[in-house]
Parts: structure tokens; C-alpha cells; sequence
């Protein structure tokens, strides 16, 4: 349940988020006094406690009402993930504050780092390493949660003399990176999305968050998608509202359809809740992509269902906003990295790799 005050702000700010009409600053600290950025974090570590399942569900819950802040939320969380998961404990100390209260701005940046995972692109930052730490040079070329300042962002940077690529944390005081303007989206316009290039950044080993990506990424991974499924969810749900206040005599036949939709969502988000407390998408991640592109599916025909169910009343004005802002957030859940086409193309890569392996040899 969020706080009335948020859920108030966020209906009225909803299509503003979405145009860009709002200022995208003003979503983090709305957020933090809320409270939702602490939800699933012991207490011993500044939080209110629970567990991912329930970040999830806010998440979901601040989707319902705007997408905008919710992929705000979603890069927060998804960055304090990256602190709770690191060996580095000095990091953590210092970061964590300042994050869980909405003072920083905390960046995923991993986008390009989950691909190179799964061999579908090569990491975008180079390092040459020196004593203390490392110079830095390359790009990123899409990062949400880029606060104007005091931010701060995660990557995966590949050494240039060779060797095993490491995560660090990258603070917005770093000479040498440069911010652009916000992009131009369709939507999601007060989210505070942008690029980011690195010109000889200069970076101590104080900021290194895992000096092996190819062992951090998998244990953050499920995270980083758990909490990404929270946006389709939630939009999902708020369509499916909608359609439940349509439904009239003329359009009764589309009743039953919105209960199996509802019921094959429920089931769906059951699934990932269970998945994720049990921490089985560690070592299952197909299991995980799958129930992402699932979800993804859920939102889609959720706010099909709702065009039919509204009518005509959809391309009014007066009557459409909310609806027209649902569907171009649906448009972009299938695009956010790793898209629908990324994770069913890894899908089969890894159907075909099976097939290629002894059935006495799978495990």
C-alpha cells in the first residue's frame, strides 16, 4: 500500500512525467519521503525491512499510477541491490545513506553489462589500470536516473591490457564524465534518462563494487530483472482496472476475458515472487526471462483489452489521457533492455546449446 500523499502526486503528475512537463527532479525526493526506496532492505542496513518480493510489489504499485516513476524507482533500487550485494563494505557506508533518502541519485548503468552476459554486445567502457586505480574511456549510451548532480552510476569496464572485467560505481564528481541532455523519448520524459561519455576519467579503487563481472552480474541479475518485471506488472494491473470500471451491459462479453487475464498475471507474478525469494533465477535465468516476456505479454493485452472495454472514449481527450499514456508506457516495456527479441534470442540459443549437449551431461 503506498502512502496516500505519494499515490496523490502521482496521479496528478502521471501524463506531466510521462511529457516531460514535470520536473525530473522532483521524483526521488517524492519517492524517498514515501518510503518506498527502503522497502526490502533490513533494517540493520538503514531500510524497513522485507524482501525483494515485496520491492516488487512497490514498484508495481508506483507503476499502476506512472510508468515515469517507476523506472526512476527501478533504477534506485536496482543501484542500492548493486551496494547490497558488493564486497565492498566502505562503499556501501558511504553510499547507502544518502541513497535510501534520495539525496543521490543512483544509476543501474548495467544495461550493456547484462548483454555482454549473454554475448550479445561488448562492454562499452575500457580501462588502463595504474596504481590506486584506473583511467577510464568509452560510453553509455542510455542510463535512467541521471540526476543533473549528485549522482551516481554503475558499469562494467573492460581492462585494456587484458583480464577478468570488474563493476565499479562511478560518482557524477569524476572529472572527465560528461552528461548529456536528456534524450528525446516518446514517453518517460521526466526520468531523467541521458548518456553518459568518459574522457580519461580518473577512478580509485575505493568505488570498485566486484572485480569479477562475470560472477557479480548473474548474483545482481535477478534483481535487476525482478525489479524491471515490477513496471509491466503494474501496468498491467492499472489497465485491468480500468476495464473492470468500463465494463457495461454492451460490453459484458469481455467479463470473462478479464478474468482469465487477471488470473494468468496473478499466476505469473506469483511465479516470479517465488522464483525470486528462493533465489532459483541465479542459476535458472531462463526461467526468469521467460516470465519477463510473460509479463511483458500481461501489459500488452491488458491495455488491449482496455481500448475495447473504454471504446471510443479512448480518443477523446477529455476521457483518453490516462489511457493514451498506458499505451505508449506498453510500447516501452518490450524495448527496455534486455528487450522481448534480446531474451528470446538467448532463449534459443540456449534451447539449441541443450540440444547439442548429452542428455547424461545436462544438469
Amino acid at each position: 500500500m503506498l502512502d496516500p500523499g505519494l499515490t496523490q502526486w502521482l496521479d496528478a503528475q502521471a501524463n506531466a512525467l510521462d511529457l516531460g512537463a514535470c520536473d525530473a527532479e522532483t521524483v526521488l525526493p517524492q519517492l524517498a519521503r514515501a518510503g518506498v526506496l527502503q522497502v526490502g532492505i533490513s533494517t540493520d542496513q538503514g531500510g524497513s525491512g522485507g524482501d525483494l518480493a515485496d520491492a516488487v510489489e512497490v514498484l508495481s504499485s508506483v507503476a499502476s499510477h506512472s510508468l515515469a516513476a517507476a523506472f526512476v524507482l527501478w533504477g534506485q533500487r536496482a543501484f542500492i541491490e548493486y551496494l547490497l550485494q558488493s564486497p565492498n563494505a566502505g562503499l556501501r557506508e558511504q553510499l547507502l545513506p544518502d541513497l535510501l533518502n534520495g539525496r543521490m541519485a543512483g544509476a543501474t548503468g548495467l544495461s550493456n553489462a547484462m548483454k555482454f552476459l549473454s554475448g550479445i554486445e561488448a562492454l562499452q567502457i575500457r580501462a588502463q589500470s595504474h596504481e590506486g586505480g584506473w583511467t577510464l574511456e568509452g560510453q553509455l549510451h542510455w542510463v535512467t536516473n541521471l540526476r543533473k548532480n549528485n549522482f551516481v552510476v554503475a558499469a562494467a569496464i573492460e581492462p585494456e591490457q587484458g583480464g577478468v572485467p570488474f563493476i565499479v560505481a562511478i560518482p557524477d564528481s569524476a572529472p572527465g564524465l560528461y552528461r548529456s541532455a536528456d534524450l528525446e523519448l516518446m514517453g518517460l520524459q521526466s526520468s531523467n534518462t541521458a548518456a553518459l561519455s568518459l574522457e580519461r576519467v580518473e577512478l580509485s579503487a575505493q568505488w570498485l563494487l566486484h572485480e569479477d563481472a562475470r560472477l557479480f552480474l548473474p548474483v545482481v541479475r535477478p534483481a535487476f530483472l525482478g525489479l524491471q518485471c515490477g513496471l509491466a506488472i503494474g501496468l498491467a494491473r492499472r489497465s485491468l482496472v480500468e476495464v473492470g470500471t468500463h465494463l457495461e451491459s454492451s460490453r459484458s462479453g469481455l467479463r470473462d476475458e478479464l478474468f482469465e487475464q487477471l488470473g494468468r498475471l496473478e499466476n505469473v507474478v506469483l511465479q516470479l515472487k517465488q522464483g525470486l525469494l528462493a533465489q532459483r533465477f541465479v542459476a535458472q535465468p531462463a526461467a526468469l526471462f521467460q516470465l519477463r516476456i510473460a509479463l511483458a505479454e500481461s501489459a500488452a493485452n491488458a491495455v488491449q483489452l482496455e481500448l475495447q472495454a473504454s471504446g471510443g472514449k479512448a480518443y477523446l481527450s477529455a476521457h483518453g489521457a490516462g489511457f493514451a499514456r498506458r499505451w505508449r508506457e506498453s510500447a516501452f516495456v518490450p524495448i527496455v533492455t534486455p528487450s522481448l527479441v534480446q531474451l528470446r534470442a538467448e532463449l534459443q540459443r540456449q534451447a539449441q546449446a541443450n540440444l547439442k549437449t548429452p542428455a547424461c551431461c545436462r544438469g
